[in-house]
């Protein structure tokens, strides 16, 4: 924003922060910056020093220079970079996010900052301030990527621009620096990408092109609040794919923002993310959460506003949300994709609403209750059966018995209790062919139990999430006899 310096440093030293985000599972920092710490001579020459005191926070400045006396004279570019330097000390990586042109809160329609020729927007600016940028990460290993521009937008946007822009933009990052990934967004404050199934782009380079995408409660479908979350999820599910998730058949895809306030007071942002985290863990994601500030040192003229949708406190000093953390630690590793312990495909049974997964407690005489999806076991569903495999061809079934009932892995498969169908938009809800009952999770929370089918009627104001659970491709290995 206006003082162009990474936020938390008035807060925290440099390397707490750092270290704050490695301890917290996270991998990679998409570190925002504006053009105009680039191109405006007023913003390039100017230290971190002079910057806080031109933006009215002398204060601010002075708590700064206690916590980190090494940045506080730096110029913002070389500020900038020791950001980045000491995200690569902590095993960090960066994805170098262009957000804006001229410094400030985004984003919005009439802000100047959505489309190429917007009011601050000038493309040649852009192009050369791409370039620079990129440049300077020459032999830093730790910047993996740079993203071209945060949610294009604004009356201005159309696709021919879109094209002729973002591909020079494209080739203006790889002439400059050929190791980065390159990163492009959609249109609609980067909800749509698909136009791009008429036309690709055509670059010069191959093996390194990635799409960005943002999904929030406000970003394609309303009513997470009071709706019926069958329906709306799986409509704004359907949405995210039709507009960017087709990409995933050809190109990475990254969903560089979602995130939700952390106070666990909006109700729509509590019924929207077991949603996100289901098509996250369906499809293998990338993903980035907004976001890390607790604290802002300005933001659209008031100073030392606290940000509800971040990771860390206000001062800096603690995860704001362990419990939100914890259920989305479940979508931190890859569930497919090249690696180590790769064997054939196989299913895992997720429940996005606690970030746990379905597994057998062998001491429980076959009791079925969730844990760590690091522990979980292999599953399959064949012709209506919930398989659990037990080494190469054998399989026992889980049983539903009736209503509240505990669910059980039972010897053999084929038995009436052992079929299953899915019965919900979402594609979440089972139930017993049967009872008619659907899998949901006991009242502590720990066992899987069978209890009437939730929200299947359309009506509003209806919460199924306890009953949610997807089925999740892996690749990985996971236990002995696999």
């Amino acid at each position: 924003m206006e003082v162009m310096v990474a936020e938390g440093l008035s807060k925290q030293p440099l390397d707490y922060i750092s270290n704050i985000i490695r301890t917290s599972g996270f991998n990679c920092v998409r570190l925002t910056w504006a053009i105009q710490m680039i191109t405006n001579t007023t913003y390039s020459n100017i230290t971190v020093r002079e910057s806080f005191i031109l933006n009215g926070l002398n204060d601010t400045a002075a708590a700064l220079a206690f916590l980190n006396p090494g940045i506080i004279d730096l110029p913002l570019l070389q500020a900038f970079q020791a950001v980045i330097e000491s995200l690569g000390r902590n095993g960090i990586m960066v994805v170098v996010d262009n957000h804006v042109s001229k410094p400030g809160w985004c984003c919005s329609n009439n802000d100047g900052n959505g489309f190429f020729g917007d009011l601050h927007f000038n493309p040649d600016e852009w192009l050369n301030a791409l370039a620079t940028m990129a440049s300077q990460f020459r032999g830093m290993s730790n910047v993996v990527a740079m993203s071209l521009r945060n949610e294009l937008r604004g009356h201005r946007q159309n696709t021919p621009d879109w094209y002729k822009y973002m591909q020079q933009g494209a080739e203006a990052v790889h002439k400059a620096n050929p190791d980065l990934l390159v990163i492009l967004s959609g249109l609609n404050f980067d909800t749509n990408l698909d136009f791009l199934k008429l036309k690709q782009v055509n670059l010069s380079f191959s093996g390194k092109l990635v799409f960005e995408f943002h999904w929030y409660t406000f970003s394609n479908r309303q009513g997470w609040k009071n709706g019926n979350l069958n329906d709306i999820c799986s409509g704004s599910s359907d949405s995210v794919m039709k507009r960017a998730g087709f990409l995933l058949d050809d190109y990475p895809l990254f969903m560089s923002e979602f995130g939700i306030n952390q106070d666990g007071k909006n109700i729509g942002d509590n019924h929207y993310i077991g949603c996100v985290l289901a098509l996250a863990a369906e499809h293998d994601l990338d993903w980035a959460l907004w976001s890390l500030p607790g604290s802002y040192y300005k933001r659209q003229g008031k100073r030392g506003v606290a940000e509800t949708y971040a990771v860390v406190s206000y001062d800096w000093d603690t995860i704001r949300n362990p419990t939100f953390m914890q259920m989305l630690s479940s979508i931190t590793l890859p569930f497919r994709g090249p690696g180590v312990d790769e064997v054939p495909e196989y299913k895992i049974v997720y429940h996005p609403m606690s970030g746990q997964c379905v597994l057998r407690n062998y001491s429980l005489n076959g009791v079925v209750e969730l844990g760590p999806c690091s522990e979980t076991e292999a599953w399959s569903f064949n012709e209506n059966e919930l398989g659990l495999i037990n080494g190469t061809t054998s399989m026992s079934c889980m049983e539903g018995k009736g209503d509240g009932e505990e669910v059980k892995v039972g010897n053999i498969c084929g038995g009436p209790n052992s079929k299953w169908d899915i019965v919900s938009p979402t594609n979440m809800q089972f139930s017993s062919q049967e009872t008619k009952l659907c899998l949901d999770v006991s009242s502590d929370g720990k066992t899987l139990v069978t209890n009437p089918c939730l929200c299947l009627d359309g009506r509003p104001n209806c919460d199924p999430e306890n009953q949610w659970f997807k089925l999740v491709a892996k690749t990985r290995k996971i236990f002995s006899n696999m």
